[in-house]
């Protein structure tokens, strides 16, 4: 590792292959499966001073992701939670965001998986970097772009060149972040779920192979209908997305966010255009409600 490297990192105890240690002493062979091919999957977990947010859930979802792959869990949800709370502990707890890597394993450079490989297992504990306040009051800008990615995103693998490029293209544009269409309908954002509010109804487009079923996007349905909030889950043309009152994001890490600005225009009509709207922020107290009352691992 280079000095500026290791001047610009803290370096944490990470987790690999069942084992605490050191960043600096974390090695992956170069044959690995994963940075040859991109051949493996990934969760990232919030947790909140040691409470997980929907933690059986992202493991879950990480199950899912490994059987598109036909890859094998090395642990169970208990096992996988006793080693996520002792990678926290060794990294002094806090907010943070806990990364979890499998690849298939090791192996000759071969198109073809081969079976009977030892998965490569890696996690680290992040802070867990929400967004500031003003984000929330002034929102974000977004531009449109066509999804040009792969048709199997409801699997989270680690090959994510598509959303790089398209967040990278969206950056280039002044836009903090993309908003994506396939076939004239929304999908989601390069990292995160996308809803519309349209005559107060939130519209939410459908969980299917077209994009990721988001921890925080099903929460927000579900927060959603139990609050009595009108909601459609179906296909979100860009028609009523550009006619939308209100545009929001959701991810692990962003939580729920108001979008402001798409294409260079203020989302919404008179004098709430541009700024969050008022089923925002009922959303958003409501999340913050929600991990008020999120229990420790194992509870």
């Amino acid at each position: 590792m280079s000095s500026e490297m290791n001047q610009n990192m803290c370096l944490p105890t990470v987790f690999l292959n069942g084992r605490l240690m050191p960043f600096e002493d974390a090695y992956i062979s170069p044959l690995d499966r994963g940075f040859i091919f991109g051949d493996g999957v990934y969760e990232v977990i919030p947790f909140y001073d040691g409470m997980g947010l929907r933690c059986t859930e992202h493991l879950q979802r990480l199950q899912r992701s490994l059987d598109g792959l036909e890859i094998a869990n090395p642990y169970t949800i208990a096992e996988w939670e006793a080693h996520i709370g002792a990678l926290i502990t060794a990294n002094h707890g806090g907010n943070v965001g806990v990364y979890i890597q499998i690849t298939r394993g090791v192996a000759k450079r071969d198109f073809s998986p081969p079976v009977g490989l030892t998965q490569t297992v890696f996690m680290m504990a992040n802070p867990l970097a929400t967004p500031k306040p003003e984000v929330y009051e002034k929102g974000i800008s977004c531009v449109s772009l066509d999804d040009n990615r792969w048709l199997r995103c409801n699997i989270k693998a680690t090959a994510l060149l598509g959303a790089v490029m398209l967040k990278h293209a969206g950056n280039q544009e002044g836009a903090d972040e993309v908003m994506l269409f396939r076939d004239g309908y929304l999908t989601e954002s390069s990292a995160s779920n996308i809803a519309a509010v349209k005559d107060g109804v939130i519209l939410c487009p459908p969980l299917d192979n077209l994009l990721l079923a988001g921890i925080t996007y099903e929460l927000m349905i579900e927060l959603a209908r139990k609050a009595g909030l009108p909601l459609q889950i179906r296909r979100v043309s860009r028609h009523e997305v550009r006619a939308a009152d209100e545009l929001w994001i959701m991810s692990s890490t962003k939580e729920v966010v108001p979008i402001t600005m798409l294409d260079g225009r203020p989302v919404g009509h008179g004098s709430s255009a541009g700024k969050p709207g008022a089923l925002f922020r009922k959303m958003f107290s409501l999340f913050q409600e929600y991990k008020h009352g999120l229990k420790p691992l194992g509870r």
